[in-house]
């Protein structure tokens, strides 16, 4: 008890040192005045620092959201990328599905006019055949014919040109190889080195696309 109250003295003396007679009769009260002041002291101490933890947490959850916020643009980025590719590749299908069906329509008779081309050469083929000089009012018969396989001839090339297919008749045209076959290659006088000069079978394109090259002999240089 004695040790309670010279404690108890020594806190109050300085501030009260009129009440240190009267706290000599009641070292107890005193005791328990000082303890609660230091409780005090201890609470306001700890309120400061959950105060400081509370202003700590916010920045830890803003630092939190900030990287979830990141994360969540990088993941659109992405996504924004995914799609415009997926479009792109969608659209390059759509594209080329719409130039295979154009295709199909343009040249989905190649065949059926490789076939015709062959008709076409005979019909050629028979009205050189026949003598300019037999072609008179004396040969009526002959004459008749050889109008009609002239009208025949002139008639399937209306049809070819209609439907895209033309003719490749180059004497005297530069040697294309997309265009021309060279069946031989001779010096000629007078004629430029690297032109056709004469055509052995005529050639066809079919809406601008070699469908058979032209068989030519090609000038040399001598």
């Amino acid at each position: 008890m004695a040790a309670v109250a010279q404690c108890v003295r020594a806190a109050v003396r300085p501030r009260y040192p009129l009440l240190s007679f009267s706290l000599r009769t009641s070292p107890r009260l005193l005791c328990v005045a000082t303890q609660q002041k230091n409780t005090g002291q201890n609470l306001e101490e700890d309120q400061s620092q959950s105060q400081n933890e509370q202003k700590v947490e916010p920045s830890s959850a803003e630092k939190i959201l900030t990287e979830e916020k990141a994360k969540l643009e990088e993941q659109l980025k992405e996504v924004t990328d995914k799609y415009k590719r997926a479009l792109a590749d969608a659209e390059n299908v759509r594209q080329r599905s719409q130039k295979l069906v154009e295709e199909a329509k343009l040249y989905g008779i190649q065949s059926f006019c490789k076939d015709l081309l062959e008709v076409a050469d005979i019909l050629e083929k028979a009205t050189e055949s026949v003598p300019k000089e037999e072609i008179k009012d004396e040969n009526p018969h002959l004459k008749s014919l050889y109008e009609g396989l002239v009208m025949t001839e002139l008639q399937i090339q209306k049809v070819f040109k209609k439907h895209g297919l033309l003719r490749l008749d180059p004497v005297g045209a530069k040697f294309d190889p997309y265009e021309h076959e060279a069946l031989f290659h001779a010096p000629m006088e007078g004629k430029e080195p690297g032109t056709i000069a004469l055509v052995s079978k005529i050639g066809y394109k079919l809406h601008g696309r070699t469908l058979r090259p032209a068989l030519v002999g090609v000038v040399k240089d001598a």
